[in-house]
């Protein structure tokens, strides 16, 4: 039943209209790339938004069991005072994150961001119960905030591990890869100071030649999957770097490290070898 329902919703294309406006939306408020960087979580090099939740989260759960027992009535609207105030960066950097799904992960997501919008605003009306003394129907209200938190919790789970959101799509690539070196070919075919596209098995790799040194990655962003082989290179050198052409991710060619997102994690990076004049690479 509950399966039925996520699957509809995910097909739910009546949603996209609320959706693409409000995308378009975030996107301009969250412009600026440092901005978009800081909320994505790419300079902690994990996702942001799941380790901001914890905090609402945590103390949201805590006043729940300090209501069910007598005499912890300050603690408990404390708790939830402060769950509430917590919210707010979560809120930002799931957004940010949000603007950058596919519409179908984007439909799965608006529905689990309504959830938590109504559920904080039940905690910000326990909030003025408890201000006013009615510390009963304060936690009615928490207790119904907590329930409806709790299935867009669900959702939010559904969204990261089913629909794969925030997961990195390139690191399953690399258990395709033979574990020993597998040739790619000569050295001298590649193109210097530019990356190209060779693939091993079903595999597409990109490589990236600087003389006799030859880095190699996943060719598939790890963000949702875009070819970088088609995405445009800034720099040079050894700071050279590709653009991801659908979402702008943007990873270092010598290493995959990543400089923007909304890719959070490096770029999966296999190992090279060149003997012979001959490049092989292998996984790490």
């Amino acid at each position: 039943m509950v399966r039925k329902a996520i699957f509809q919703l995910e097909q739910a294309d009546q949603l996209d209209a609320v959706s693409d406006r409000l995308q378009g939306i975030v996107q301009r408020v969250a412009k600026p790339k440092k901005l978009r960087d800081l909320l994505h979580g790419t300079w902690l090099g994990h996702p942001l938004h799941p380790v901001l939740v914890q905090a609402p989260v945590g103390a949201f759960m805590s006043a729940a069991v300090l209501d069910a027992l007598p005499g912890q009535r300050r603690a408990a609207t404390t708790l939830i005072a402060f769950g509430t105030a917590a919210a707010a960066p979560a809120i930002a950097a799931g957004w940010v994150d949000w603007s950058s799904l596919s519409r179908d992960q984007r439909r799965v997501g608006l529905v689990h961001a309504s959830a938590n919008a109504v559920a904080l605003l039940l905690y910000g009306g326990s909030l003025a119960a408890r201000f006013s003394g009615r510390h009963g129907l304060g936690k009615v209200l928490a207790y119904a905030g907590l329930s409806l938190a709790g299935g867009g919790a669900y959702l939010g789970g559904h969204l990261s591990y089913e629909q794969g959101a925030g997961m990195n799509q390139a690191a399953v690539e690399l258990m395709q890869l033979p574990e020993d070196w597998a040739e790619v070919g000569e050295v001298s075919s590649l193109p210097e100071g530019k990356p190209t596209v060779r693939t091993i098995g079903d595999v597409r790799v990109l490589l990236y030649r600087l003389g006799d040194e030859v880095s190699a990655m996943i060719e598939h962003c790890g963000h949702q999957g875009g070819p970088l082989g088609e995405g445009d290179v800034e720099g040079s050198g050894a700071d050279a770097c590709v653009v991801c052409p659908w979402h702008g991710s943007t990873f270092r060619l010598v290493d995959g490290a990543v400089m923007h997102g909304p890719a959070a994690g490096d770029q999966p990076t296999l190992r090279t070898r060149v003997r012979d004049g001959v490049l092989s690479v292998a996984t790490p």
